[in-house]
C-alpha cells in the first residue's frame, strides 16, 4: 500500500537536512537534495517497519484485525 508523507527540507551549507512531518524522529541529511530525499525515504521505511512490528507484537496475546484508517491532511 502506497502512502504519502510530507517532508520539510532545507539547505544548510554544505548539507541538505529534512524531517518527515507526520512521524517524530524521522529525519536525515544528505550532500545533495536528491541524496537527502533518498535518505528520508529509507529512514521512513525503516521507522514504519519497526512501528508495524511493535504493533503486531503488542497485539499477539489476543485475536486482532488490521483496518485501514484514512485521515484528511
Amino acid at each position: 500500500m502506497a502512502a504519502n508523507f510530507r517532508a520539510v527540507i532545507q539547505q544548510r551549507d554544505p548539507w541538505w537536512v529534512g524531517w518527515i512531518e507526520e512521524i517524530p524522529g524521522v529525519n536525515s541529511q544528505g550532500a545533495t537534495r536528491e541524496e537527502l530525499l533518498e535518505n528520508l525515504r529509507s529512514a521512513l521505511e525503516e521507522a514504519l517497519e519497526m512501528n508495524r512490528a511493535d504493533a503486531l507484537a503488542a497485539a499477539q496475546d489476543a485475536p486482532y484485525e488490521e483496518v485501514r484508517v484514512d485521515v484528511a491532511a
